[in-house]
């Protein structure tokens, strides 16, 4: 099996929509999705990469400048989705390998990211890509 991995480009939108909401069961509508994704894709500051197998879509990861008054430049995975047909076949690690070259290229000290308290596959996943974790958080939000 192959595994392309390219930036992500507009025609993606569908699958990307699938991902999201089969994957990581955030049921968003498409129009919203092709909104965010045109704005995200003209961004500087964000990368969304796809892994391709065999032309289809098998995963995607969007990642994104991090920066806070002390710490050094990082980038931040807003979101990551493989697709359960393709499930370790090496797809997310591929694209999280990606996400750190452009770390890399872009000077960035570290990626960080944050996971769901539930997601303990993912969790493990993420240890054997080397990634550690340095504490844990309460996320807070306020519907406007």
């Amino acid at each position: 099996m192959d595994i392309l991995i390219r930036r992500c480009e507009i025609v993606d939108l569908k699958a990307i929509c699938k991902l999201n909401k089969f994957e990581m069961g955030y049921d968003y509508p498409e129009e919203n999705t092709a909104e965010k994704l045109q704005k995200l894709l003209a961004s500087r500051s964000d990368a969304i990469f796809v892994a391709l197998v065999d032309g289809e879509v098998a995963g995607y990861v969007h990642a994104n400048d991090y920066d806070v008054l002390y710490a050094p430049h990082m980038k931040n995975i807003m979101g990551i989705a493989v697709s359960g047909r393709f499930r370790k076949k090496g797809i997310g690690r591929a694209l999280l390998d990606e996400v750190e070259n452009w770390a890399r290229e872009t000077g960035a000290s570290c990626v960080r990211l944050v996971s769901g308290s539930t997601r303990i596959g993912a969790h493990e996943f993420y240890r054997r890509c080397g990634y550690h974790q340095d504490k844990l958080q309460l996320n807070f939000k306020k519907l406007l």
